[in-house]
């Protein structure tokens, strides 16, 4: 008979103690098949998972934890099988194979393993609790981070992004996806986050009349084993992707949207915690989706209150302070005596007006939505001149006369403000300017006296008609 090397109760304690005292699940069920290994002198154990993807070891495709040591040739080697329990439920069975001289194992083999076995159910199962804390804890952490960024300046330009990326890292996801109703009665991909291509995926549809999509409209999440071969999935990317979660981005009873989570094809299944985490994910970040959106709502109504009142002030204290002023000029120019300083007083009185026409445009510039391009010809005009204030160095000065907005068709405004970009740029390429002068007046006649549109440019500076100082343009077209 073969000496035993050592006592082996001390080694059961010890294989008992390794098991017990580590959390991490992995490293609980590697301790198991280590120690089943020493204790009994096996060449090779493994401990065979009845459910990988509820056990969670399925994400790296292993059905099993096991020692390294010599694969024996089936039906030769002595095989001792016993099960691990966690609770009522049978996680596993570990199976020993192998013995010196290919000596059988015995009863005591097999008592000592069932000992370490009952002792590895237990620790599986706190490992599975410690597990499910960490996960709970990190979908928590995942949730307040997003509120924190949606609800600050970081986040508000990008606020269906932050969702996408941050659900795909915690569902250790392929994608992380937001779907938006469409005006057909679809839904429609308008946010991706994926480390492959997202940009392919942003535009594919849900059709109408989807059960999927019956589903998500009544506010119910859908969970998905494989979307690639799932019939009631429509989009044209579902090839891509297998186990997949669709949760209902709803607050208050609005449905925001879809966050839709798949993983790869032929990967983990979402266990049930999974999905419960997940959509309780998905519903404060609707909540806070929609506080961020009021948030914003609420800043820009500021920003109008704000803009509203400098507007009047402009109005009502410095427009009708130059108006005064320029009517005391005027009259004072009229005075018996005052032939000498008439000049003076006549462009300062011209100033008056050109300063008067130029607030006169900032107070439109400011009534007009800043976060909403322009659409009349007035504001558009103000905003290709405002972006040519940055390769200028200063602010054209810009004059409206007339009913611009109201008087000029569509085509003929775009045609006017190709020309205005062209002369721009022509006048920010001259050396030395200083100065330029914007206006547009309508109706202005033509020299056949039809009634039109027209632009006028005038820029000092270098290299201007002929050779010469500044650069004029005089752009005309019929109404």
């Amino acid at each position: 008979m073969t000496a035993r090397p050592a006592p082996r109760l001390p080694r059961l304690l010890e294989a008992l103690l390794e098991v017990g005292t580590d959390l991490d699940l992995r490293g609980v069920l590697q301790h198991i098949v280590d120690g089943a290994a020493e204790l009994t002198g096996a060449d090779r154990a493994a401990l065979v998972v009845t459910d990988p993807g509820e056990s969670g070891l399925a994400e790296s495709g292993l059905a099993e934890i096991r020692t390294p040591g010599p694969d024996p040739v089936p039906g030769t080697a002595p095989l001792l099988r016993v099960p691990i329990h966690v609770g009522d439920e049978e996680f596993g069975e570990l199976r020993l194979t192998g013995r010196p001289g290919a000596a059988p194992f015995t009863v005591e083999d097999e008592q000592l393993l069932r000992v370490l076995a009952t002792q590895a159910g237990v620790s599986i199962g706190n490992a599975r609790l410690y597990e499910t804390a960490r996960q709970r804890e990190r979908w928590i952490e995942g949730a307040a981070a997003v509120t924190t960024a949606l609800l600050t300046e970081e986040g508000a330009d990008d606020a269906l992004t932050t969702v996408a990326e941050r659900a795909r890292l915690l569902a250790g996801a392929s994608a992380g996806v937001i779907l938006h109703p469409t005006a057909e009665g679809g839904m429609s991909i308008v946010t991706a986050s994926s480390p492959d291509d997202p940009d392919g995926m942003l535009g594919a549809t849900i059709t109408p009349g989807s059960p999927v999509l019956e589903q998500l409209l009544g506010g119910e999440p859908v969970f998905l084993e494989d979307s690639a071969t799932d019939p009631r999935m429509t989009t044209h990317v579902r090839h891509r992707f297998g186990p997949s979660m669709m949760l209902p981005l709803q607050a208050g009873g609005r449905l925001i949207g879809t966050l839709a989570l798949p993983r790869r094809r032929g990967g983990r299944p979402y266990t049930d915690l999974e999905r419960l985490l997940a959509t309780q994910f998905a519903s404060q970040a609707a909540l806070a989706l929609v506080l961020a959106d009021a948030r914003r709502g609420r800043e820009r109504l500021a920003v109008y209150e704000d803009r509203d009142r400098i507007a009047r002030d402009l109005h009502d204290l410095v427009v009708q302070r130059l108006f005064a002023t320029g009517m005391m000029l005027e009259s004072t120019r009229r005075r018996p005596g005052a032939d000498d300083v008439g000049d003076i007083l006549g462009r300062a009185v011209d100033e008056l007006r050109s300063t008067v026409g130029e607030v006169r445009t900032t107070i439109f510039g400011l009534q007009q939505p800043p976060a909403d391009p322009p659409t009349g010809l007035r504001g558009r005009v103000l905003r290709e001149t405002a972006s040519a204030a940055a390769r200028l160095g200063f602010a054209p000065s810009t004059h409206f006369a007339g009913a611009v907005d109201t008087r000029v068709p569509g085509r003929v405004a775009d045609r006017l403000l190709t020309a205005l970009r062209d002369a721009l740029t022509d006048a920010s390429a001259r050396p030395g300017v200083s100065r330029v002068e914007v206006t547009v007046e309508t109706p202005a006649r033509s020299p056949d006296g039809r009634d039109g549109v027209r632009l006028r440019v005038v820029g000092d500076g270098e290299g201007g008609p002929e050779e010469g100082r500044g650069t004029t343009l005089t752009w005309w077209a019929p109404l």
